[in-house]
């Protein structure tokens, strides 16, 4: 099984502890899946649409990882999305080339669960980020699996040990949930 992790964080290497601690430990757990850092391919957003799409063509599962900023994906990944899935590639009557394959939504979020409720924002994490996630699947022909998502992991904490070292922890337990997906998929 050919595995796509996509990271979408917009600087992944100074801005994050919490995605890049996802992807370090999903790629200690799966060596063998390719790991596309949007920041480092396309730091000008000049994305490869050819690349690109070739790695989706070859990828059996495709994992958008990334933070949630301003409710939805970062830039950098929006744009990977609007480049990459264009119509007669991912979709219309030419575009099937990713019927079939799994997609999993995989994020975070700085803010407190607490923050995320129908009384504070009007919203969940996951009702705010899905919709377009799950109308690029039906659009695209891809099955949807179940997101994998960890509230609370802000970059802001950093400088506090103990909330540094539970960052670390709870952003291992999500990539291990999440190879847990892929493990199981038939």
């Amino acid at each position: 099984m050919n595995v796509l992790l996509v990271s979408g964080h917009g600087n992944l290497k100074n801005d994050s502890v919490a995605n890049k601690t996802i992807i370090e430990e999903f790629h200690r757990l799966m060596p063998e899946a390719q790991i596309d850092k949007l920041d480092e391919l396309y730091p000008d957003f000049n994305i490869n649409v050819e690349a690109e799409q070739q790695k989706l063509v070859k990828a059996d599962v495709i994992v958008l990882q990334f933070p949630v900023w301003w409710y939805s994906q970062p830039a950098l990944m929006h744009r990977w999305m609007e480049e990459v899935f264009q119509h007669g590639f991912s979709h219309g009557s030419k575009g099937q080339v990713l019927q079939g394959k799994k997609l999993i939504a995989s994020f975070t979020t700085g803010a407190p669960k607490e923050a995320y409720t129908h009384e504070v924002l009007g919203y969940t994490a996951e009702e705010f980020v899905m919709p377009p996630v799950v109308g690029t699947a039906r659009l695209t022909g891809m099955e949807l699996l179940d997101p994998v998502v960890t509230i609370g992991v802000s970059y802001t904490s950093r400088n506090n040990p103990e909330a540094l070292a539970d960052m670390k922890r709870r952003a291992k337990e999500h990539a291990q949930r999440l190879v847990g997906i892929i493990n199981n998929i038939k």
